[in-house]
């Protein structure tokens, strides 16, 4: 009897010691540089003033947000209409659900050389365009110059890489909902659109509450792809981060950019739970 007490503990003794190897002791470590000056001594905030102080950190912000608030929610649309696709073909909808997920299996490096082969002067689409006519020579089209046409770039890679991730949560979500509600509902005459409207959005709220709050923090923490296609052109807080760990050498103010992402994806999570949260609990 005693051993079955003890069973779910020590089933879950091996995450737990993963959690602590693996982030509880990074982020004290973390902490502890970012609040501890150069040699030692007593707490401080030198190194997020340093931070805040350099001229890359407002465009590092404003650069990550305006991503987020643009991949995330595209993202978000393209995934639902897949996940629909995916639910509502009939006959081999995991080879359809396959295909769609191989990006998935793409690092985030690997995504950006791709796109960057497309992209770049000798890359495929100046060798289409140069081909056609269309253009008269190769052109530079991922230039400091045009920080719109980086941007797109950007977006159109991640969105490309990781609506997967979305993709499939959506879709196990999707086959949880029971078949006969959409069946009642087409009796009474609801439209497709109001069939999403009324059963699929509100019953998949909690799958889209997992795919938001996962995405958007693996969104602000977007680097790779950055770095392959736009350099240093596009400052991002996880590239800076990178930047002041090891091409500056200062690990307490990349500990301080660190724990900024850390707060701001908890902040945001927050809000998603807070948005996202059940509304239909009748007070007591």
């Amino acid at each position: 009897m005693r051993e079955t007490r003890w069973l779910p503990y020590a089933l879950l003794l091996p995450a737990t010691a993963f959690l602590l190897a693996f982030f509880l002791l990074p982020f004290i470590e973390v902490a502890l540089n970012a609040f501890t000056p150069k040699g030692g001594g007593p707490f401080s905030l030198n190194h997020f003033r340093t931070m805040i102080g350099d001229w890359k950190f407002g465009p590092a912000v404003r650069n990550t947000f305006v991503l987020t608030l643009i991949i995330v929610p595209l993202q978000t649309i393209l995934a639902l209409a897949l996940a629909n696709l995916v639910m509502k073909v009939q006959r081999r909808a995991d080879v359809l659900l396959y295909i769609l997920t191989i990006p998935l299996g793409i690092s985030d490096l690997a995504a950006g050389l791709i796109w960057l082969a497309i992209f770049e002067q000798t890359g495929y689409l100046n060798s289409i365009l140069s081909g056609l006519g269309v253009i008269p020579g190769p052109q530079t089209i991922l230039s400091y110059q045009n920080m719109w046409v980086l941007f797109a770039a950007v977006i159109l890679a991640e969105v490309w890489r990781a609506t997967a991730i979305m993709l499939v949560i959506l879709v196990a979500g999707m086959g949880l909902i029971p078949r006969e509600y959409y069946e009642a509902a087409e009796v009474f005459g609801a439209s497709a659109w109001k069939r999403f409207l009324r059963i699929t959005l509100p019953l998949l709220k909690p799958s889209l509450q997992t795919a938001l709050i996962l995405r958007t923090i693996l969104a602000f923490e977007v680097f790779a792809i950055v770095a392959a296609l736009a350099g240093t052109n596009l400052q991002v807080l996880m590239g800076e981060t990178y930047a002041w760990q090891f091409d500056f050498q200062d690990n307490g103010v990349a500990s301080a950019y660190a724990l900024l992402i850390l707060a701001i994806s908890v902040g945001f999570t927050v809000l998603l739970l807070w948005a996202l949260r059940d509304r239909t609990g009748v007070r007591a």
